[in-house]
């Protein structure tokens, strides 16, 4: 398939235009794109792990694009590169393939069938829809109400990790629940004043936790990774514009140890 039209399409789900200008960086990160794409590699990061996964498969002559969920260069290439010259080499390592990186971040995570739809429907919520108030968040309801604490344990199970962090100072029944994957914790309060039960989201700093007890609400941090969902999602929606194509995964990233 040619690269643009892929990339094109993409565009239809997961327009640059709704990432959040603020913070984010997504698109073409380094090197040109072929005419044609045959095979693509999906991670949610890529790094020298990944290279040397390529390497060791022997993939490295036969990947034609690699597209990951968070941006290879997070911010201006000079800047990044003044600070991280391990990122700089991995990147003309990169470039001396002739590989592209391509990311989709924050448009993935609010565009239809990204992050947060794949989240919620790993959940098994019904009446998915993205928050009036932020639209990146989904909110759903449960198929069968829960108590606080089961509910917790089925979230993590369901989402695939071995741990979170449970605030129960809420409802202590769940019946309707709002997520948003990755650092999206500050979206609590939204989800609180739409009326959802719960709120899911990871890397609550300590003056959040604060808030989400003085506000006498629960909520669930989750670690980061439950966005590894992002390679199945994303390798379902490439097929589905092209079911030719080789679409080849590398997930790479382990949970913290608990201690």
């Amino acid at each position: 398939m040619k690269t643009k039209a892929l990339l094109k399409k993409l565009s239809n789900f997961f327009p640059k235009s709704i990432a959040k200008k603020y913070h984010d960086y997504p698109g073409l990160q380094t090197g040109k794109l072929k005419e044609e794409v045959k095979t693509i590699l999906l991670c949610l990061d890529f790094d020298e792990i990944v290279f040397n996964k390529m390497k060791e498969a022997d993939l490295l002559d036969k990947v034609d694009l690699i597209i990951t969920h968070h941006p290879f260069i997070y911010g201006k290439k000079k800047y990044v590169f003044l600070n991280d010259q391990n990122k700089e080499k991995l990147c003309s390592l990169i470039d001396s393939y002739n590989i592209p990186i391509c990311s989709y971040h924050t448009n993935f995570d609010e565009g239809i069938n990204g992050m947060n739809d794949a989240l919620a429907n790993a959940l098994d919520l019904t009446n998915i829809k993205p928050l009036d108030t932020m639209q990146m968040a989904r909110g759903g309801t449960l198929k069968k109400s829960m108590n606080v604490y089961d509910f917790a344990k089925y979230a993590k199970e369901k989402l695939n990790v071995d741990y979170g962090l449970l605030l129960p100072y809420g409802k202590s029944e769940i019946t309707s629940v709002a997520i948003i994957g990755g650092g999206g914790w500050y979206g609590y309060r939204n989800a609180q004043e739409e009326g959802y039960d719960i709120f899911i989201s990871g890397d609550v700093p300590h003056h959040g936790r604060r808030g989400v007890i003085s506000y006498n609400y629960n909520y669930l941090d989750l670690p980061h990774e439950i966005e590894k969902i992002f390679m199945k999602q994303m390798k379902k929606v490439l097929l589905g514009i092209d079911d030719q194509l080789n679409v080849i995964t590398i997930d790479h990233e382990e949970l913290p140890k608990v201690i």
